[in-house]
């Protein structure tokens, strides 16, 4: 079992599912919202070690996920298990056949109770060391109006049993706003600085997963190893980079790419490296890569001498996955008048649903190893059936007295100026 967990943590590397949290209680700017996991215990909570069936329908997922939200004219990045941990809380709260649609994207065969077990074991299975920092944050803030909003207890409890998640009961105000982004920063050791430019008036909750690898290569590479070569873009021009060369003793090749695989300090983590052949575009190659194929890729890695020559390199990529998600089989959960998130809470002012899957991410290689930090938040909203306009009469305008029952105007007119009394 043991070799799977190390397996799925060493395929998962190429697609960036790492990512870790430091303690919030270092930020100077400490949160202020009322945390709601006070009177919350963690309850224990039996896992279910991770066996063919979860890493082969999360190895799917994620190479899904990679293909549908890849820009195919930049370079891409995303954390498949950042977005897995905080749509899987989400659907905690999800209903009927909103709960069977995102059960089916998210876990393929696998139900959410037994999801739910699958990624607590794989959480804490994942290891955590001095030279490879790998941990994980999970949070959820919702709007403190108990008129407006009322969350289930049981939602709160699930996702602090399986998934350690504080909750925050918060005026989503500006200070909200700065405590969301302070909690990012910190949980991404400042790799990324935000995820929210404003808090919308119709949001009443976001569910947040933050993640940050940091990790040394096994063998760092010396000043001899790093030299100065050129780069072709996928544009076709040229361009000037710093490249590293070291041997390696894992090669793939799959007869459309050929790569290999570069071990971290301790061997618990790996960076997996995929060169698609001379003609081959790499979005065409990805078109054909399953997670199943991928996986086998792996698997099949061959123990010989490899000459391996990478540019140091860095990305920060940010994508909506709204469309990406509705397209992989869950459009009900983004759907004001379809989706059921009964099991989360009620609002007053509508149905609740997802209104925005935002993720981040940012990965910088050099020659001493890989710092790489991810960020997906859900947003839910209410107010389904109510477009907000505002309307000032700072200017001249037309008004009518109505009969209500034949809406014939009573009265009609209009005021051009304010006269003085």
């Amino acid at each position: 079992m043991k070799s799977r967990r190390a397996l799925l943590s060493s395929a998962l590397c190429l697609l960036l599912l790492t990512a870790a949290a430091t303690n919030l209680a270092a930020c100077t700017d400490r949160v202020r919202a009322a945390d709601l996991m006070l009177d919350i215990t963690a309850q224990k909570v039996e896992g279910r070690p991770a066996d063919a069936r979860f890493i082969g329908n999360v190895a799917e997922f994620s190479l899904r996920l990679f293909r549908k939200s890849a820009d195919p004219g930049q370079s891409s990045l995303v954390s498949p298990l950042s977005v897995l941990l905080a749509l899987a809380m989400t659907a905690n709260g999800a209903n009927a056949a909103t709960l069977s649609e995102m059960e089916a994207v998210l876990g393929g065969d696998i139900p959410l109770d037994e999801l739910n077990e699958y990624l607590y074991a794989y959480e804490i299975s994942l290891p955590s060391e001095q030279k490879a920092k790998m941990s994980i944050a999970n949070s959820i803030w919702f709007r403190d109006d108990e008129d407006r909003l009322q969350v289930e207890r049981d939602f709160l409890q699930t996702n602090a049993d399986y998934y350690g998640a504080a909750a925050y009961k918060a005026p989503f105000d500006q200070r909200t706003l700065k405590d969301i982004n302070n909690w990012v920063k910190a949980n991404t050791d400042g790799l990324i600085d935000k995820i929210l430019d404003e808090i919308r008036d119709d949001a009443v909750m976001y569910l947040l997963n933050a993640m940050v690898f940091d990790a040394e290569w096994k063998e760092i590479y010396s000043k001899n190893s790093i030299y100065q070569g050129e780069f072709t873009a996928a544009d076709g021009s040229r361009q000037a980079a710093e490249f590293m060369f070291s041997e390696e003793t894992w090669y793939l090749d799959d007869g459309k790419a050929t790569g290999f695989i570069k071990p971290y300090a301790g061997d618990k983590y790996s960076f997996v490296a995929l060169l698609p052949n001379e003609g081959i575009e790499v979005r065409d190659y990805l078109a054909g890569l399953s997670g199943e194929n991928f996986l086998r890729i792996i698997n099949e890695a061959r123990e010989i001498a490899v000459n391996a020559n990478m540019p140091k390199f860095s990305c920060a990529y940010t994508v909506e996955l709204n469309d990406c998600l509705k397209e992989m089989g869950m459009p009900a959960a983004f759907s004001a008048a379809q989706a059921d998130f009964s099991r989360l809470g009620r609002s007053s002012r509508g149905n609740i649903f997802i209104g925005e899957v935002l993720h981040k991410t940012y990965i910088a290689v050099d020659e001493r190893g890989t710092k790489a930090g991810a960020v997906t938040k859900v947003e839910m909203r209410d107010e389904a059936y109510i477009e907000t306009r505002t309307v000032t009469l700072n200017r001249p305008f037309v008004y009518a007295i109505i009969d209500n029952s034949s809406k014939l105007p009573l009265f009609l007119g209009t005021v051009l100026e304010i006269e003085s009394k």
